[in-house]
């Protein structure tokens, strides 16, 4: 009988034997046969479709032709000053109030506006807001007296608010941070343009027809521009509306005005305004009178001078890169004042030269500015935009008026003078921005 270790080594080395077959050995059963059936599968959802980038060049042209609207009508009566002080009997410093409400009222308005526009939308406020400020001009150049004619651009410079207080907004939401610094520079360009425009339009059809026929005339170019914006505009993609909320709006207005950043570039923008307001508010003033003795439509070809403003803001995007923003102001104080300082100089040439530099330097400083605030803030950036606005048009307005009277008093020179003082006064801001940023730069370092 062999034994178990026998019986291991066989098994081990006969493969047959590895696994003895049983002796009663299990029925192996039938294959089952199961049905295949289709998985049902739940229909996965049509991809949401993909709306068409948006094209900058229908925006961009859309908000330049809203510029030019915009600033043919807010200072439709600039260069007819001396006409209306005339028409009226009265002082350039009440003639200037033509200009002065205004832009008071578009400061009072351009918060407010904004919330709304945070509710209806940017581009639903803007084409409302051109339409009544269109409506009104048809109306200004009827008016039987000073006091009416205030009163009516008060209201004009109300309605005008709600474009500055969504326009930035609305390039920030629909195109990306880097087109958004040339899309401001261009919606400015067409700000000068149209302030060009309607000055030019102004002084000749009120040499040959009157300053009534002159603002007739401005309404019309401001029709057909805002016509143009109308068709051009795309619809808003990237727009949420949000409720009217009061104290939220109030929340957000105290933390952008905790923020030192902002506060610097809302000065900022009120300092070159009013230096830029005070000269071109009395300019006509001062080259109708002698030695220069030009007319009133001589004064409004003047105002083609603005063409630089066009260039010079269109070039935003590009030397911001270059320069940084604190260097691109730099660069438009150094050449607003020397713009000032050469308008001393008695002569026509001269002069004419001295205003390409003052335009050219506030319109880049200017486009400079309200760039920034748009790209300092992630959110409220209508409030942001509208904050910067009501300071930019507080400094139209005291330039405005301060101009006037300064010059009435003092002449030329007093004028000059407190436009040095703005821009001194800015300069100082933007080197103390260079400090802090140095500060930062230093501490960053050495955290590092």
């Amino acid at each position: 009988m062999p034994t178990a270790a026998a019986t291991k080594v066989s098994a081990t080395a006969d493969p047959a034997l590895v696994k003895a077959p049983s002796p009663h050995p299990k029925p192996t059963p039938a294959p089952t046969t199961t049905a295949t059936v289709p998985a049902t599968r739940t229909p996965a959802p049509a991809p949401a479709p993909v709306p068409a980038p948006v094209s900058r060049l229908r925006v961009n042209l859309a908000l330049f032709a809203l510029g030019v609207a915009t600033f043919a009508l807010l200072f439709s009566t600039q260069a007819l000053l001396p006409d209306l002080a005339t028409a009226f009997s009265v002082a350039p410093g009440q003639a200037s109030w033509t200009i002065s409400a205004t832009t008071i009222a578009l400061a009072a308005a351009v918060l407010p506006l904004s919330a709304l526009s945070e509710r209806f939308g940017r581009q639903q406020l803007m084409t409302v807001s051109v339409a009544v400020a269109v409506a009104l001009a048809l109306v200004i150049p009827f008016a039987p007296d000073l006091t009416t004619l205030i009163a009516l651009r008060t209201l004009q410079g109300a309605a005008i608010a709600g474009i500055p207080a969504s326009a930035v907004a609305y390039l920030s939401e629909e195109l990306d941070a880097r087109s958004t610094v040339g899309a401001v520079g261009l919606f400015i360009a067409g700000n000068s343009v149209g302030g060009m425009l309607g000055r030019i339009l102004t002084g000749w059809v009120a040499e040959g027809w009157g300053w009534r026929a002159a603002l007739a005339a401005v309404a019309v170019l401001a029709l057909a521009a805002a016509v143009l914006y109308r068709l051009l505009l795309p619809r808003a993609r990237n727009f949420t509306p949000t409720a009217l909320r009061p104290r939220a709006l109030l929340a957000t207005v105290r933390t952008h005005l905790s923020e030192p950043l902002l506060v610097r570039l809302f000065a900022i923008g009120l300092l070159l305004m009013s230096a830029f307001s005070a000269v071109y508010t009395v300019i006509g003033f001062r080259l109708v009178a002698e030695p220069f003795g030009l007319s009133a439509g001589l004064i409004g070809s003047v105002f083609v001078i603005y063409l630089v403003g066009t260039c010079s803001s269109s070039v935003t995007g590009p030397m911001v890169e270059r320069l940084g923003r604190r260097g691109a102001l730099y660069l438009a104080i150094t050449t607003v004042t020397g713009g000032l300082l050469l308008s001393l100089v008695d002569n026509l040439a001269t002069v004419l030269l001295s205003l390409v530099l003052i335009t050219g330097g506030f319109f880049f400083g200017h486009a400079v500015a309200s760039g920034s605030v748009s790209r300092a803030v992630t959110h409220g950036r209508a409030q942001a935009s509208a904050l910067y606005q009501v300071a930019y048009y507080l400094g139209n307005s005291v330039g405005g008026t301060l101009g006037a009277v300064i010059f009435h008093r003092t002449g030329w020179e007093g004028v000059v003078a407190f436009g040095l003082v703005a821009l001194l006064t800015t300069a100082g801001i933007t080197l103390y921005a260079t400090g802090r940023a140095r500060v930062v730069r230093r501490r960053e370092a050495a955290l590092a």
